[in-house]
């Protein structure tokens, strides 16, 4: 596989011992050293592609020595990928070694597999950090889809084009990726590329809607179980971390999470492990992690929402794709893309959106993104008698949500002293009416899960919702 020399740092002989007879027999050089200051006088002798480093030794048990170990490893090799070992109880320590400059963190005992999987990830991801890419900075759609299959996405936007040419070339490792952007921007589609780009594009491709998912179900949804767990378990159920393993797994919504899930989620994250509901086997699974996001996630960890150690799990590399304002020269051909595809859909013929009024839609707010213009789009061409759609058609289609956007309108419903909560209730009342009291519809027009909805309506005593 590589000849590439790893440094195990590591007090326990044993633990030092079987981790570099693994790695030999991987292609690996291992050397082996009992201490960190062993370790730091082998990096002035040789080139390492990768450092284990644990983080407890007998002489100091609190893990400083082992941060301190870090901080001289990165000061000597600042590019040099080190992973960590820690015990389920040390979490901090792991927390304070990424931001010291970790790659990734593992947890004692491990897994082999699992552990080669890190060693590699690091590996290529740093690699690909610092050596010359086949395709410039300023690279082509053309260029793109010579290098990667992309084709799913559409856009040129030079903005788009540098997060595709990320995801080509991170999509090759296992690394954990946090796509993080307004809703509506095609995360989803992302982290389909990311699969479709990677080793494993001919395993399953497993989306989760963590928003949907409420905790008392999150066990049995994630893990599976078997029949007779709970009332109503009439067989055994697939978890869907067992249908990801050898492929990919993509979590979104992750921002809507509660914490008690947070934790069992953190759990098969570090060590690949879980047991269905009413079963006492324990299970590995082998799966590459895409989580997707619209909220800040460093907010909600200060805010005691979001646990600090998952969302550095989860986003060992982070993809920010941009909303669709900003990258506007995509918006006709976007139009254009919906326009042909609902035409085939439906049977229609010679429709076409003029030059003026794709023009006019790049000037439009957008806020709810692709999907917004999407459903726009839709709507006007089954609502519009005409073939060539005018600027009017899109204006006055009763869908258009700017449509009730004017000033008379906003000040009737932001008066002066409104807190953002009375804001918030009047929006969700305004979606539900709007969408004859249903929550799926509104939940997709303000732009958040059916659970959060929900979580919203029980919070303010919102009467009159459907499901």
């Amino acid at each position: 596989m590589t000849n590439s020399h790893i440094l195990i740092i590591d007090d326990d002989d044993a633990v030092r011992k079987s981790i570099g007879l693994f790695l030999k027999l991987q292609g690996f050089k291992p050397l082996l050293a009992p201490h960190p200051k062993d370790g730091l006088a082998l990096l002035k002798e040789f080139d390492f592609a990768c450092v284990l480093l644990d983080m407890n030794f007998k002489v100091e048990t609190t893990g400083e020595e082992g941060l301190e170990a870090l901080k001289q490893i990165k000061k000597v090799q600042p590019n040099l990928p080190v992973v960590l070992f820690t015990g389920w109880g040390s979490m901090q320590l792991a927390i304070e070694g990424m931001k010291l400059g970790a790659s990734d963190f593992i947890n004692k005992p491990w897994e082999n597999d699992h552990l080669l999987k890190c060693i590699q990830g690091a590996i290529e991801v740093e690699k690909n950090k610092h050596i010359p890419q086949k395709i410039e900075k300023s690279a082509t759609r053309k260029q793109l889809e010579k290098e990667f299959d992309i084709a799913s996405i559409v856009g040129q936007d030079p903005k788009l084009l540098q997060v595709l040419q990320t995801v080509g070339r991170v999509a090759k490792t296992d690394a954990p990726i946090l796509i993080m952007g307004e809703s509506g921007t095609g995360k989803e589609l992302i982290a389909e590329a990311i699969h479709k780009n990677s080793s494993r594009k001919d395993k399953e491709f497993v989306k989760v809607n963590l928003g949907g998912i409420s905790s008392s179900l999150f066990e049995s949804e994630m893990f599976g179980h078997k029949k007779g767990a709970f009332t109503g378990a009439h067989s055994d159920r697939e978890g869907r971390f067992s249908i990801a393993n050898e492929g990919s797994i993509f979590l979104d919504e992750m921002g809507e999470l509660d914490l008690a899930s947070q934790v069992k989620l953190l759990r098969v994250l570090q060590e690949r492990k879980y047991e269905p509901l009413g079963s006492s086997k324990t299970v590995s699974s082998n799966f590459r992690v895409v989580s997707a996001t619209n909220k800040v996630l460093p907010e909600l960890v200060k805010e005691g929402k979001f646990r600090e150690d998952l969302f550095f799990r989860i986003n060992l590399i982070t993809v920010y794709l941009p909303s669709l304002r900003e990258r506007k020269s995509d918006i006709p051909l976007l139009a254009n893309h919906f326009l042909e595809n609902i035409c085939s859909t439906y049977g229609i013929q010679n429709k076409v959106i003029t030059d003026e009024a794709l023009k006019w839609l790049q000037k439009q707010p957008l806020k709810g993104n692709i999907r917004e213009l999407k459903n726009w789009v839709e709507s006007t061409v089954l609502m519009s008698i005409n073939d060539q759609l005018q600027i009017s058609d899109f204006e006055n289609n009763p869908t258009n949500i700017n449509a009730f956007q004017n000033d008379e309108i906003k000040e009737e419903i932001v008066p002066e002293g409104m807190t953002l909560e009375e804001m918030e209730i009047i929006m969700i009342k305004n979606a539900l009416k709007e969408n004859r009291y249903k929550i799926a519809p509104a939940a997709k027009q303000l732009g958040i899960s059916r659970n959060a909805l929900y979580r919203k309506i029980e919070k303010y005593g919102i009467t009159d919702a459907q499901n």
